[in-house]
């Protein structure tokens, strides 16, 4: 009897144990959050818990199944410019050939020209030259990158890529004081078009050329900024010419990487990730991915450079993704949850908590500025949005201090994102506070 007793004992000890087990806890907050929700009802649904002190998964949710990421790609490429752009950015390399001519190459630096970055090292070393001879050789990309929505072309999250971007490849217009255009290459032709009119209009760009135009509208203009067109080489040339004040040519031969090629750097490395991950900046996520490739391949291609990486530093991936872009802007796109665990597991191991927390936007701030935000300092996380698309990945603190990394991926829901994004914070905040 005693024997059957302390069995009974035993096995009630370890069924109480088990039901609140982290894994039993986080299931509870799923079914609570999100798998009862009518909102989550359509949608195809990826989670993944991961303790990366006890290397085990708490929580598994067709964690190992492909997802379209959105913005989350841009956790992948944040950590390989981690690994590889160092400390500050190479906005330039170029051979001096002496009577104040210079041979230059482009790095794909997008802080080049864009009023944030104060400090410009590659436009007063510009400016100095009586001549610049301006390859485009390294160039083997297509300034829309796979898989977007081509008729986003005018939308600012979507600036187009280039070699040596000027102004963000933005073109910015506004109504006061007076009407003005930054560059000012594309001003003159405005002027005239408003001239003698009242201010009811709007201005557009046609599709696949830098000429914008003004059409009516019943609303009064006051601001737009809309991507410019950047295959009119003979356009960069000219804007560059207008901000040096120095005679500026395209050639087409390569600069080769001998030790007579130098450098400038431009801005911090850290500067620019922030601003990337924090506002989740296409642009500046597809021209880091470039960058990263013009430094290790010696050109500018997505396809390239991402093979590369699949093939060296992310060869361990859990699941083999589908990754065609910088800043997940492509439905092309998939990744699973057990990817971004893996990926976020290594950054943890490869840099300093300082530095990841920097980078990444925390409850109350950045793309996480309307979420989390009794919980500033305890979730750090890059989220993710398309049409029909939520995803949030990164790293949770919880109440009794445990270190976790997560990933929850939400495709094909029918509901607002705002809807979605609800879900999962009540879901992750149950989590941080139950554990």
């Amino acid at each position: 009897m005693k024997i059957l007793s302390c069995i009974v004992c035993l096995s009630t000890f370890l069924v109480l144990f088990s039901s609140c087990s982290p894994g039993k806890k986080i299931s509870r907050e799923a079914k609570t959050a999100i798998f009862t929700n009518t909102d989550f009802a359509p949608a195809h649904i990826g989670i993944a818990i991961y303790d990366s002190e006890t290397s085990a998964y708490l929580y598994n949710y067709q964690g190992d199944k492909y997802f379209i990421p959105a913005s989350n790609t841009k956790l992948f490429t944040c950590y390989e410019a981690m690994k590889h752009l160092g400390d500050s950015l190479v906005g330039l390399r170029y051979v001096d050939k002496g009577n104040g001519t210079v041979e230059a190459e482009g790095n794909g630096d997008p802080s080049f020209l864009l009023a944030e970055f104060p400090n410009q090292p590659v436009l007063e070393f510009l400016k100095k030259q009586k001549k610049v001879l301006l390859t485009d050789q390294n160039w083997k990309e297509r300034a829309l990158g796979a898989g977007w929505a081509w008729d986003d072309y005018q939308s600012d999250y979507m600036a187009e890529r280039s070699f040596l971007p000027v102004y963000g490849n933005l073109a910015r217009f506004s109504a006061a004081p007076g009407f003005t255009v930054s560059p000012g290459y594309f001003q003159p032709s405005l002027l005239k078009a408003i001239t003698g009119k009242n201010l009811a209009f709007q201005i557009e760009r046609a599709y696949g050329s830098d000429s914008f135009f003004v059409i009516p509208s019943s609303r009064k203009f006051t601001k737009a900024t809309i991507p410019f067109y950047t295959g009119n080489s003979q356009a960069l040339i000219q804007m560059l010419k207008d901000t040096l004040k120095t005679e500026v040519s395209l050639v087409h031969f390569r600069i080769d990487r001998l030790p007579d090629v130098i450098k400038i750097h431009t801005q911090p490395t850290d500067s620019l990730l922030r601003i990337m991950m924090h506002r989740s900046d296409n642009f500046f996520a597809e021209q880091t991915l470039l960058m990263i490739s013009n430094d290790m391949l010696g050109y500018m291609n997505d396809r390239a450079i991402i093979d590369t990486l699949l093939k060296t530093d992310l060869k361990n991936l859990p699941q083999k993704p589908k990754w065609v872009d910088g800043s997940g802007l492509s439905r092309y796109n998939l990744f699973s949850p057990q990817d971004f665990v893996w990926v976020l597991n290594q950054m943890k191991q490869s840099f300093a908590w300082n530095r990841i927390t920097h980078l990444l936007a925390t409850g109350g701030s950045g793309t996480l500025g309307a979420n989390y935000q009794q919980y500033a300092n305890r979730i750090f996380a890059k989220t993710g949005t398309l049409s029909n698309h939520v995803a949030l990945s990164g790293y949770l603190i919880t109440r009794k201090g445990r270190h976790l990394i997560f990933s929850v991926l939400v495709n094909a829901h029918q509901t607002s994102a705002a809807n979605i994004r609800k879900g999962v914070e009540q879901f992750l905040t149950g989590i941080m506070d139950k554990l």
